[in-house]
């Protein structure tokens, strides 16, 4: 069965590249009108690829600069997005960053960077999505539900990581914020979830997958045995965003060709 996200209205945060970037041409190819947010001026041009592309394939949207730890810039994309398309149907939070060390070199400057984008630009982008699906209400045309939010987290929700505490924490704590969202806003059927990349095949880990040492390392980890693309988790936010899915919320998903399975321990650990 095709999914259409036809006349629905998607922001993806952090999509001038990578998974983010995946997730807009996914939600594009659905129907969905998107929002590519890009964080500083220098990605402008990045963005702006992403969205050629989208519109070379008929797709339709738009670019927005935000950070998403301000609040000021947050709450702004917002009334400028509803004042130009109408509303915002579905949230992906996917902005994050990543700024490694070894915790007893972990700078507080480190921790506050990760947190501030990876934790607080989900919260403050939650929030605002929350107040705009619950002023709209539902859109039956649209969809069964009064609005939508995928958070992308991580594997390393569950699994911790030396030498990225912060980064580590910051998608802990998603997981919290998530399933909190989706309890205390159930009722008025609002759907928030996860998604939770393993190993995918982006800028922000190439070190771990351009040679052929690196990847055949990397994939001693998975049991699949390949890396996964954007367009993995561009095709499960497709669902997520969907009618399809209306009676899933409040859940992790992993997408990690079964990383979580801890493949170490396939010969006896």
């Amino acid at each position: 069965m095709e999914i259409s996200l036809k006349n629905q209205v998607a922001l993806i945060t952090g999509s001038s590249s990578g998974i983010g970037a995946g997730i807009a041409k996914s939600l594009s190819e659905s129907g969905a009108t998107v929002v590519i947010n890009y964080p500083f001026p220098g990605a402008k041009e990045q963005a702006e690829a992403v969205l050629d592309e989208i519109s070379g394939n008929g797709g339709k949207g738009i670019i927005y600069q935000c950070d998403v730890s301000k609040e000021d810039e947050v709450v702004k994309m917002f009334q400028d997005i509803i004042r130009d398309l109408g509303t915002i149907d579905i949230l992906v939070n996917n902005a994050g960053i990543q700024k490694d060390a070894k915790f007893m070199e972990m700078t507080l400057d480190q921790w506050n960077a990760v947190i501030s984008v990876n934790l607080t630009g989900q919260f403050l982008c939650a929030r605002e999505a929350i107040k705009e699906f619950l002023r709209r209400g539902i859109d039956p045309a649209k969809s069964v539900a009064c609005g939508k939010i995928i958070h992308i987290s991580s594997v390393h929700e569950i699994i911790p990581w030396a030498g990225h505490a912060n980064y580590a924490s910051s998608k802990g704590a998603i997981r919290m914020l998530m399933q909190t969202l989706a309890q205390e806003y159930g009722a008025d059927r609002i759907r928030v979830n996860s998604i939770c990349p393993g190993a995918i095949q982006t800028p922000i880990n190439t070190t771990a997958w351009d040679t052929k040492e690196a990847l055949d390392s990397l994939l001693t980890l998975i049991p699949y045995n390949r890396i996964g693309q954007p367009a993995d988790i561009g095709n499960l936010a497709v669902f997520l965003a969907s009618d399809m899915s209306d009676y899933i919320t409040g859940a992790s998903i992993f997408i990690d060709g079964g990383m979580t399975t801890f493949e170490s321990f396939s010969t006896g650990g």
